[in-house]
């Protein structure tokens, strides 16, 4: 962090950029924000995309402001934050898996940007811890202003390759939209798995570590 405070604004923000973008990985989010929306017309699809990275920014803001007061306040260890966020992860990926969830409602299908978009598979442990880290090395004004502002391009770009990735909904029709869903579906109980034994190794690090 230290090495953070001897960068130029430009820099701390151009880092601060690249970091966040490849630790939300809007790509590797497409696949499942695709097989949630695939039954919605495209215009919900692009409400939905630019909604999920509303709610990711909304959370990274509030984190990146106040993440160590609300952390402690709450007595949550990031562990403890990682295996809740992997073990929701795994109940939607279930739901892909198994075809269950596919008859939402309007209001239910709205949710979908907060959870599992918006959390954990966007504004997730990684990102959040990511995002404290920056702002408390943002030890200037300027740093600052350089943090807010590459935050907010990488909600830009997220919002960008979700909107266009509807596209190929057109294309593939209801049988590759099945097998999105499905392939989807083991995506994200991977990165669930992951999650959980993060969550592990932090309550239990391994000996001599």
């Amino acid at each position: 962090m230290n090495n953070y405070s001897q960068l130029t604004a430009l820099t701390f923000g151009i880092q601060a950029f690249i970091t966040l973008l490849v630790v939300l990985d809007p790509p590797g989010v497409a696949p499942i924000f695709l097989a949630l929306v695939a039954d919605k017309s495209p215009k919900q699809r692009v409400r939905l995309a630019w909604q999920a990275a509303a709610v990711s920014l909304v959370l990274i803001v509030t984190f990146a402001i106040a993440g160590q007061a609300i952390l402690g306040a709450l007595h949550v260890s990031f562990a403890a934050l990682q295996g809740a966020g992997g073990l929701l992860l795994l109940l939607i990926a279930l739901e892909l898996l198994t075809g269950k969830g596919q008859e939402e409602t309007g209001e239910q299908s709205a949710n979908i940007a907060m959870v599992p978009l918006g959390t954990p598979l966007l504004a997730g442990p990684g990102a959040i811890v990511a995002t404290m880290l920056f702002a408390q090395s943002a030890s200037t004004p300027l740093h600052k202003a350089s943090l807010a502002t590459a935050i907010i391009l990488v909600h830009v770009v997220i919002g960008l390759t979700l909107m266009f990735s509807t596209q190929i909904v057109r294309v593939i029709r209801e049988s590759g939209v099945t097998l999105l869903a499905r392939v989807a579906g083991l995506l994200s109980a991977a990165i669930a798995v992951e999650m959980i034994v993060a969550s592990i190794k932090g309550f239990w690090p391994p000996a001599g570590g």
